[in-house]
């Protein structure tokens, strides 16, 4: 179990990346969704020991992962947002020089332990094949598979999926989903679609702060009944807006169909959508910014 208590940062600029930051999640997929800048990576290099914070505790299985965080290296994972490679070096190579820096000295263990790990990410075939001759995709799961080593206890991934193909998502979920099943994996992204497909439980995140948290469905449950939708015309986008609470919109067959949030239907021309979570992101995020000005 990982216990997040009252964590707070604030940059030299004035920026307030974490504001009193508490989750507590256990095994499983928990996906932290939340815009660029709303403190999703802040929170992540944080638990992965390599940025500090003004405030606050966490807690990975009893232990104060700010106060022994070599230790906790040892069973951390990080997959980060940016992963850099040496583009001329082998996937084996790579994955055989990371595994003696976690500590695997053995190397008959290292061969069997870099082997697995390819087969489970699925590149085994390419594992003599540099690292630039690789997609994103495949890059990406370098990146897990090196995630993996040690056993962890704990395993952070910051924004996996952005800028992969439809295929390579898909790809990448399966192989986060089996990992998430006996481990703690930290999801955080921007991307709704990843969390309703992995994530058992959830928390959005904006401005630093925690707006929700809970199982994905449940919380989709709670704006049922509250949703109407309507086809517009682009140019009538603004109008609507400034009317009605529009929580978002999207382009269909080259016309605008808007999404309101309202306990009582808006107008006699609206229909009762199917919430989704796409709505309760937006719902939440848009309420914020109306409280906060």
């Amino acid at each position: 179990m990982l216990e997040i208590h009252n964590l707070n940062k604030t940059y030299s600029n004035g920026t307030i990346a974490l504001k009193d930051v508490s989750l507590t999640i256990e095994a499983g997929m928990f996906g932290l969704l939340g815009p660029n800048g709303a403190g999703k990576s802040t929170l992540m290099r944080t638990l992965a020991t390599i940025q500090d914070v003004d405030s606050g505790k966490v807690i990975l299985n009893g232990i104060d992962l700010l106060k022994n965080k070599e230790e906790v290296r040892k069973w951390l994972g990080y997959l980060p947002q940016e992963f850099g490679f040496y583009p001329k070096i082998k996937a084996n190579n790579l994955l055989d020089q990371l595994a003696q820096l976690k500590g695997v000295s053995d190397k008959s263990e290292r061969v069997d332990l870099v082997n697995h790990l390819l087969n489970k990410v699925n590149l085994w075939e390419v594992r003599n094949n540099k690292i630039s001759e690789f997609s994103g995709g495949m890059k990406q799961r370098v990146g897990i598979a090196q995630a993996l080593i040690g056993d962890p206890q704990l395993i952070i991934v910051d924004e996996p999926t952005a800028g992969l193909d439809p295929a390579e998502r898909n790809r990448f979920h399966n192989i986060l989903s089996e990992i998430g099943e006996n481990t703690v994996v930290l999801l955080s992204t921007h991307i709704v679609d990843d969390v309703r497909d992995l994530c058992t439980n959830m928390g959005i995140i904006n401005r630093g702060n925690i707006l929700l948290t809970g199982n994905p469905l449940e919380i989709i449950n709670t704006l049922r009944g509250s949703i109407w939708e309507k086809l517009i015309e682009k140019k009538e986008l603004s109008d609507y807006e400034k009317n009605y609470n529009v929580i978002y919109s999207r382009l269909y067959a080259g016309k605008v169909i808007i999404h309101v949030f309202d306990t009582e239907k808006p107008a006699p021309s609206f229909v009762e959508a199917d919430p989704t979570l796409e709505d309760v992101y937006f719902h939440e995020l848009k309420s914020t910014d109306r409280d906060q000005g």
